[in-house]
């Protein structure tokens, strides 16, 4: 997999505003956003602006120190006081990326496990790929903010400099756009992969 895609926190933000469209839209309205880490951080922070709800944090690695997958994914920190934050409430699990589905399958049995009202998924990206994990039947309600291809996603919290990071995304999102007439569209040979019209 040698393409990447280069997104920029301001990509980030559209999308988001995005799913919080489809929140609102759908009628689903959470008590609380679970984030798992470290991932779906910085997007749960950007949706609590649009939909202002508690955010609670869960952590989960899914990947080693060489960045391959792990077999199962590892509950590394979870909430505190769980049955007392979960049981009967409305739940928001929100991740970057929507990969394999191994994390969020994990994460999700985990949350049921407390018995919540009913739980909800958001991802900014769902992969085009066979899935190693499933999303249990009792989710009835997924919002996802773009389809991608395959390729590894470089996001902005992840760059060493900020700045060249940037300057990549921003330019792939500008000849994107120019190409599609206003709309991004998905990855061509290593350009910016999505679907936001302006």
């Amino acid at each position: 997999m040698s393409d990447k895609l280069y997104l920029s926190y301001r990509q980030i933000h559209r999308t988001v505003k995005s799913i919080a469209h489809q929140i609102e839209t759908d009628g689903f309205d959470p008590d609380i956003i679970v984030a798992i880490g470290t991932g779906g951080f910085i997007p749960a922070r950007i949706l609590k602006t649009f939909i202002d709800r508690p955010i609670l944090t869960v952590g989960i690695r899914a990947y080693d120190e060489n960045n391959r997958l792990t077999e199962r994914p590892q509950k590394i920190q979870w909430i505190d006081e769980v049955e007392k934050k979960l049981t009967g409430q409305k739940i928001l699990l929100v991740d970057e990326v929507d990969d394999t589905r191994t994390t969020l399958e994990y994460c999700l049995n985990e949350l049921y496990s407390h018995r919540p009202a009913e739980t909800a998924v958001a991802v900014l990206h769902r992969k085009r790929k066979e899935k190693r994990g499933v999303i249990p039947d009792f989710v009835k309600r997924s919002f996802v903010g773009m389809e991608v291809d395959d390729v590894w996603i470089a996001y902005p919290w992840d760059a060493l400099d900020i700045d060249a990071h940037c300057d990549i995304a921003d330019a792939r999102d500008k000849l994107a756009r120019e190409e599609s007439g206003g709309s991004t569209t998905i990855l061509i040979r290593g350009f910016f992969v999505g679907m936001i019209t302006s």
